[in-house]
């Protein structure tokens, strides 16, 4: 069970560990992409978010609060969603479907995350981690 569950992780933490390799090496780009949607201070917004998704990705992966790591990763991916993809403002049927689509998917790994963190701050015995839980449910 270990094994599936460090799988998991791995599997999990690549998507959010590519991303803010993303922010670092495309900030511009992503901080003009940001500034359109109207996000203040895009750059810094764009680079936070990035060192969040890093740090969370990170915790996930290796096991070092997972839990926090895990909080982190949904309270980020919550806020992208609400900020970043406002499908109910467009009115391109296009656009509006592109950014229902981002929404959601943002949704439910923000759901994802919420389940490890739930997971992490619960389980007694994690296996193939680092560290213990932060919290303790």
């Amino acid at each position: 069970m270990d094994i599936v569950v460090l799988i998991g992780r791995v599997l999990f933490a690549v998507l959010f560990l590519t991303s803010a390799l993303g922010h670092f090496t495309r900030t511009e780009a992503m901080a003009g992409y940001a500034q359109s949607k109207g996000v203040p201070m895009a750059k810094a917004s764009v680079l936070g978010s990035g060192v969040l998704f890093g740090l969370g990705g990170l915790s996930v992966l290796l096991g070092v609060w997972a839990d926090l790591g895990s909080l982190l990763l949904a309270i980020t991916l919550l806020s992208t969603a609400v900020v970043m993809h406002r499908f109910w403002q467009e009115s391109d049927p296009e656009g509006k479907q592109g950014e229902m689509i981002q929404f959601n998917k943002d949704l439910a790994l923000t759901g994802a995350a919420l389940m490890l963190f739930a997971f992490f701050a619960h389980v007694d015995e994690l296996g193939l981690t680092i560290t213990g839980p932060l919290f303790d449910l």
